[in-house]
């Protein structure tokens, strides 16, 4: 037998060339019976489908979206966070057919994969909107969906309620009677870690900021003075010096509102390390509820996101900037503005939190 085509295989199931393409690559256009018997002679003849590149031409787009990581691609999946943001994405998008792919930041060895990789759209996650590859994507004019920080013009947006998560943290321990209250951030621009002259002017990124914007405004309702603290990133090999200073300083605060559970937890080994009791001489809030708020003893008191909403709603909002392109092309006319979402965070109240130890008492 010579070359099995679309045709060969219609021929042998008496039907069109686009019923058999529609069986590989729009299979709700058919009974399912249709495209099984389709698969079936296919499979038979040893024909794969059409080819992907022909199949892209045809239909100018890839089938595929990028997602755009601020770190190296292996750190990225050591991060719990991340990684439940990347699942629950990858899943929402497997049933529109939409592949993903992983881009980085900035160039790798002389590759550009966000000017070179065909993609239809791409999400752009905790990465900054002036990165290279973010510049790469909007030359291209590609439908973003920004993730964890504000969308440029023109762009939708998954955002998570950080400013309110950091209210709600410093709000609970003010309730249990803490009025020394200390926020733990990270900021890349420092080349160590230590305290901030300007406590509004910490963090290097969207959710820093935010999250420490929200504990340092239920401080300031409260007339107390808030102070924040800087690591140069979130990993922990960057956390454990911060930490370990934090604890010994000689003004410690008696509670800590934490950028992250990981932080959060190496902060509360810190804290066991040099002889202190958490909760008792420190309580701890984490942000997350990451599998690092469970790990560690007591567990975490943390600010709960929903990594799944996200991972949905950023798959919702590709999908649509993609629709929303397709019909410019056609030109129908559409003048909605592209949507961005906020998701709300819940407090968590575990073992790491407890009213202060009276004075004089340790």
């Amino acid at each position: 037998m010579g070359r099995v085509t679309l045709q060969t295989v219609a021929d042998k199931v008496g039907v069109s060339r686009m019923t058999v393409s529609n069986a590989f690559s729009r299979p709700d256009q058919l009974s399912q019976a249709l495209r099984e018997r389709v698969l079936a002679a296919a499979a038979e003849l040893g024909y794969v489908g059409p080819d992907p590149a022909a199949r892209a031409l045809a239909r100018r787009s890839s089938g595929a979206v990028g997602v755009v990581l601020t770190d190296s691609l292996g750190e990225a999946f050591l991060d719990p966070v991340a990684a439940a943001f990347f699942g629950s994405l990858a899943e929402s998008l497997a049933p529109t057919g939409l592949a993903v792919s992983l881009i980085p930041a900035e160039n790798v060895g002389g590759h550009v994969p966000a000017r070179d990789l065909p993609v239809d759209a791409a999400v752009v996650y905790a990465c900054a909107g002036d990165s290279e590859a973010v510049q790469w994507l909007r030359k291209r004019r590609l439908p973003l969906v920004f993730v964890d920080q504000d969308p440029v013009p023109g762009s939708a947006g998954v955002l998570l309620d950080d400013r309110a998560g950091g209210r709600v943290a410093v709000e609970h321990l003010l309730a249990l009677g803490h009025h020394d209250v200390a926020v733990l951030t990270m900021n890349h621009r420092r080349a160590a870690p230590g305290w901030v002259e300007d406590p509004r002017a910490a963090g290097s990124n969207h959710v820093a900021r935010q999250r420490t914007a929200g504990a340092l405004d239920a401080l300031d309702a409260a007339g107390l003075t808030g102070r924040v603290y800087e690591v140069v990133d979130n990993h922990d090999h960057l956390i454990r010096p911060g930490v370990a200073d934090l604890v010994a300083s000689p003004d410690r605060p008696t509670a800590v509102v934490c950028f992250s559970d990981l932080m959060a937890a190496e902060l509360v080994r810190a804290a066991q390390a040099a002889g202190l009791t958490v909760p008792d001489d420190l309580s701890v809030v984490g942000f997350d509820d990451s599998v690092h708020a469970h790990t560690v003893r007591p567990a975490l008191t943390t600010v709960r996101q929903d990594f799944a909403a996200k991972g949905r709603l950023a798959a919702a909002a590709l999908t649509e900037a993609i629709a929303r392109t397709r019909d410019a092309a056609q030109d129908e006319r559409d003048d909605r503005d592209p949507v961005v979402r906020h998701i709300p965070v819940e407090l968590v109240v575990r073992g790491s939190t407890a009213p202060p130890r009276p004075a004089g008492q340790g």
